[in-house]
């Protein structure tokens, strides 16, 4: 007998899951603003926004959004991921069709979206180390955290070990010097440039950050956060948060002040790659982590709060591609042309702005519908079945 799996139901839906996406689509879009008007790939950010309240926004994003975000949603990634496969295996589904067609949907936007709209596409590599990721989900929670953290800690602090080695051996030159005809170049193709100009812009910027070299080092480091993710869902930590309150204080109280320490390295006179390194490798994910237990902690003592962060959370995709669209179109040439004429705390308020009116519009988009349009064909076609979008009228 053929078991169809069906997604869950908005009343089995875990808050702070939703809370957390929210949450994190804010703090990717603080970053990915840097990006959208200004060659950041390209350039030395602290020499680009030098001084003035533009270096304190700067500082604030580097130290509260960067490198944080991105791996509290690849956490929640593999959570879903893994929520899928015990419900699945509940139900006697077969979780590798459901998976195979849920990671290929992503893959497929992923590609449209990063060609298309903008290079900085990260949905691309989610589908691609999702579908490694899946050979973890059968190990027992414990297995599966154990080998998240080898595969993140040990290659990485290798890594970062031998950049401390070299910036002890001899003077850490410049490198954004090799990059200043690409940062001009930037400048004058998404400014001024034509749609196929940009195009092929965006073509080499996404090879540029998408290189062989970087293969490995974005394996080491996407593929265990999802790995986290699962264990946490495996461990069912966050369905009775109030049985392992202990566990989610204790990662509060305890890794503020580590997280805060490695993520302001950089600011304390330390120059070179390893101060880099271990601001956004190993800081990052302990800030997320500390946000992400901050979020089950005040969850239920915020309701009306974070519920605005839930909607915008439960439409992440629709919210993200938006936010590209929108903001390509605002500073690209075939929109508004401000690329390259946007100070970093314009930007900035920008995002404000533009979250503000994301968290209005998805709660009145859920009001009226179950799913963000994104997630409605996501999810159909994972299921290969259309699903029901509109909520029945109030009688």
């Amino acid at each position: 007998m053929d078991v169809k799996l069906e997604p869950i139901v908005e009343g089995k839906r875990i808050a702070s899951l939703d809370i957390m996406r929210g949450f994190a689509i804010l703090g990717i879009y603080l970053v990915n603003m840097l990006s959208f008007h200004s060659p950041y790939v390209f350039i030395d950010p602290l020499a680009w926004w030098n001084k003035g309240i533009d270096r304190i926004t700067y500082v604030f994003i580097d130290v509260f959004a960067q490198a944080s975000f991105y791996p509290l949603f690849s956490m929640l990634f593999g959570y879903g991921l893994m929520l899928m496969r015990e419900r699945a295996i509940g139900r006697g589904a077969n979780f590798r069709v459901f998976s195979a067609r849920r990671l290929s949907f992503l893959l497929a936007v992923g590609i449209v979206h990063a060609f298309l709209v903008w290079p900085g596409d990260i949905l691309i590599t989610y589908a691609c180390i999702g579908f490694i990721a899946l050979f973890f989900l059968r190990f027992s929670a414990k297995a599966i955290l154990i080998s998240a953290l080898t595969i993140y800690i040990v290659p990485n602090l290798l890594l970062g070990l031998l950049l401390l080695l070299a910036d002890t051996v001899g003077p850490v030159e410049n490198p954004w010097q090799l990059y200043k005809a690409d940062a001009q170049k930037s400048l004058e193709v998404y400014g001024n440039g034509s749609y196929q100009a940009i195009t092929d812009m965006r073509i080499y910027e996404w090879n540029f950050a998408n290189s062989p070299d970087t293969i490995l080092i974005t394996l080491f480091t996407i593929l265990p956060l999802f790995l986290i993710g699962a264990s946490v869902a495996k461990f069912r930590w966050l369905e009775e948060p109030e049985r392992h309150l202990k566990k989610f204080k204790a990662v509060a109280f305890g890794l503020i002040l580590p997280a805060m320490a490695l993520k302001t390295l950089p600011y304390y006179g330390w120059e070179g790659y390893s101060a880099d390194f271990f601001q956004d490798f190993f800081g990052g994910p302990l800030l997320a982590i500390w946000y992400a237990a901050i979020i089950v902690l005040t969850a239920g003592k915020m309701r009306s709060a974070t519920s605005l962060l839930a909607n915008v959370g439960r439409m992440s995709m629709t919210n993200y591609l938006f936010q590209s669209v929108l903001s390509t179109f605002i500073f690209y040439g075939y929109g508004g042309g401000l690329y390259g004429k946007v100070s970093a705390t314009q930007g900035t308020l920008l995002v404000l702005v533009v979250f503000i009116i994301q968290i209005v519009i998805s709660s009145i988009w859920l009001n009226k519908y179950r799913y963000g349009p994104m997630e409605w064909m996501w999810r159909s076609f994972t299921y290969f079945k259309l699903q029901k979008l509109r909520r029945r009228e109030n009688a």
